[in-house]
């Protein structure tokens, strides 16, 4: 097993392991917070994200095995090796689940030490090379069905983009079970892959970017200066007219312009957030200032004019793609669940470059609202379009269902979701050091305890929190030897108005405007031991920029980090979601069970189409007031297809 700096981010895991005894590389300078070992953090179950995580590896991850078999991709595998006469299934980008499967299943290797999945491991890994051609070329669709079509169309074949699940999920395995058999196996092919495309080689780019950031995390594992070269000459190579733009056009494909002038994001939304990712990951390394700054800009586009309340991406089912600036449109949300990841996957690692408190919110925001949502409380049926509103005419569209499904014929998302909840642990907590000392950061909320790192000194730091049900949080830390100068860092989320704090050794006192302002508090580490830390979350109204035409004069019901929602299902017969309006004034109490109780109007609906207001428009005298139950976002959907809504109109 290599030598793995705990300050190293992963590609997707954005986490590292390391043997005991081994000593982290110097840390590259565009980074001011370094990720922890996942090793050192546990989310504990009776928390939300630690709930989530025992349902993934209970639920999740077995459904995700068994869809592998039923829906063809493994028999794709062994129709090539002869063990199977099934016509090839699925999209020709079909192998990358299975990578994306045994990448989720080395997560939970390196969580919870299972070893439920050895054998199909070995099953699997021993047919992916029984598969392999010797060149080191594997792509199930193309050798199986079209090989004619061997790297000549890098704009659809997907082959790079395969390679680079393969690659992560290998260096996944080798970090958490200390086997390197699916790495060596990929490595075959990058070699294949830097023969022909390499710096001074034949020019070609992948139609999917994924690759670039798993040829970064190589480097960070191998330590060998090729595989960041290779990284760096294909997002070099972007903008040069390299792939064929077809029908979709060179925006779909960010082949537009040179990657270091593109500031709008832009075309396929899942394209462009993974792009991101590789480009801030080469920024990391390199420090290389253009990098830096256009990632920064184009970061502040996208979530200042283009991510739905929800932390989803992509307005438009057409292309997958981003829309305008502002275009926001909560019932026609495509909002692809792979989008949500990828994004969190590249604000990740903008929060490692800067101090903007910014991401560390949108962060939050994903995890609890789009991507929760995605997946039902069963951890076995899933959404891959996820809108903010669902009309109650609304009629089933190819990967936009009006429920969610158990698995889908281009399968991106239940994977990605596998993944990237077994190593939520990776994005709660953080090492900042400084001219003061080191300071061990609480990025996210959660019941959890980290393992300090040695920078900071020993023992274990415990959170105990309810959250995001409450904002209450007990810190407790022993056994504890704090290094000089040692801090905790809590972050205060944006949403955060007023909250208490009350040190070990008393008296309670209120957040300070300045905390409140930097969205962070700071505690001397050997003080932290006792304190309590209350955040206050009340239900709040939520208004969208003025140029979001879809939701001009709507309103929308959050509390703490979460989006509400009303159900049909939840409102009395005769009062329809769609006629309801939000009257001046009004406000919402929660309840225990962490829905909210509010007072709103019911007007019905009816008459034409279109009237004139020459005084026969209908007096909002006539609405009726009720009362009715907001349920969170992440929840809904898990008692049937009915209407739905996150924004309502204010009664005027």
């Amino acid at each position: 097993m290599h030598d793995i700096s705990t300050r190293r981010p992963l590609a997707c895991p954005v986490t590292a392991l390391r043997t005991s005894g081994t000593r982290a590389p110097p840390f590259p300078a565009a980074f001011r917070t370094a990720p922890l070992d996942l090793t050192h953090v546990t989310l504990h179950p009776r928390g939300a994200l630690g709930a989530w995580q025992e349902l993934n590896a209970s639920a999740t991850i077995p459904h995700c095995i068994a869809q592998l078999e039923s829906s063809g991709v493994i028999d794709n595998f062994r129709r090539l090796s002869g063990e199977s006469g099934a016509e090839h299934r699925g999209f020709v980008f079909a192998d990358s689940d299975l990578y994306k499967v045994i990448e989720a299943v080395a997560w939970e290797i390196g969580r919870s030490g299972t070893t439920a999945h050895d054998v199909w491991l070995d099953e699997m890994i021993a047919l992916v090379a029984r598969t392999q051609e010797p060149s080191g070329y594997l792509h199930t669709w193309v050798q199986g069905v079209r090989p004619e079509k061997k790297f000549s169309e890098l704009h659809w074949t997907h082959e790079m983009y395969v390679l680079g699940h393969w690659l992560q999920a290998g260096i996944a395995l080798a970090r958490t079970a200390g086997r390197t058999d699916l790495l060596d196996l990929a490595l075959r092919f990058v070699e294949l892959v830097e023969r022909r495309f390499g710096p001074g080689r034949e020019n070609g780019i992948p139609g999917h970017p994924e690759i670039e950031t798993a040829l970064v995390e190589l480097f960070r594992h191998s330590g060998e200066q090729r595989h960041l070269d290779l990284a760096q000459h294909l997002v070099d190579q972007r903008g040069r007219d390299l792939l064929p733009g077809g029908g979709f056009g060179a925006h779909y494909f960010q082949d537009h312009l040179p990657v270091r002038e593109a500031v709008d994001p832009i075309g396929h939304a899942v394209r462009q957030l993974y792009l991101n990712a590789g480009v801030t990951d080469l920024f990391l390394e390199t420090g290389e200032t253009a990098l830096g700054d256009v990632m920064r800009e184009q970061w502040d586009r996208v979530h200042t004019r283009k991510m739905y309340l929800s932390g989803a991406f992509g307005s438009r089912h057409r292309d997958e793609s981003f829309g305008n600036d502002h275009e926001l449109p909560p019932d026609r949300a495509y909002a692809e669940t792979c989008a949500t990841i990828a994004d969190l996957h590249w604000t990740w690692r903008m929060m490692l470059a800067g101090d903007d408190p910014r991401h560390a919110d949108v962060i939050e925001r994903e995890i609890h609202n789009a991507l929760a949502a995605s997946v039902d409380a069963t951890g076995t049926r899933f959404f891959y379009s996820n809108p903010l509103q669902r009309r109650p005419d609304r009629f089933d569209e190819e990967n936009a269902p009006a429920e969610r499904q158990e698995w889908y014929s281009c399968a991106c998302c239940p994977p990605n979701i596998a993944r990237t909840i077994a190593q939520l642990g990776a994005y709660v907590a953080g090492l900042r050091q400084d001219e003061h000392g080191a300071s061990l950061e609480i990025l996210q909320l959660a019941d959890m305890s980290i393992a300090l790192p040695a920078e900071v000194g020993s023992g274990t730091l415990h959170v105990e929190t309810d959250y995001p049900d409450s904002g209450t949080l007990h810190l407790r830390l022993a056994p504890l030897h704090a290094a000089d100068g040692a801090r905790l860092g809590v972050r205060i989320p944006g949403w955060v108005r007023s909250g208490t704090l009350t040190p070990a050794a008393g008296p309670e006192r209120p957040l300070a405007a300045g905390e409140l302002a930097a969205q962070r508090l700071e505690l001397p580490l050997d003080e932290v031991d006792g304190t309590v830390i209350v955040l206050d979350m009340p239900p709040r109204w939520t208004v969208s920029h003025p140029r979001v035409d879809a939701t001009r004069g709507c309103v929308a019901l959050e509390r703490g980090p979460l989006v509400h929602c009303i159900e049909q299902v939840d409102l009395p017969g005769g009062v329809e979601v769609d006629d309801l309006l939000v009257p001046a004034g009004a406000t919402a109490s929660a309840r225990e069970d962490g829905t909210l109780e509010l007072s709103l109007r019911h007007r019905p609906s009816g008459g034409e189409l279109y009237r004139s207001l020459d005084g026969q428009e209908a007096s909002e005298a006539d609405a009726e007031s009720v009362t009715v139950t907001a349920v969170r976002f992440s929840r809904w959907g898990n008692r049937g297809p009915g209407a739905m809504r996150i924004w309502l109109p204010r009664e005027h």
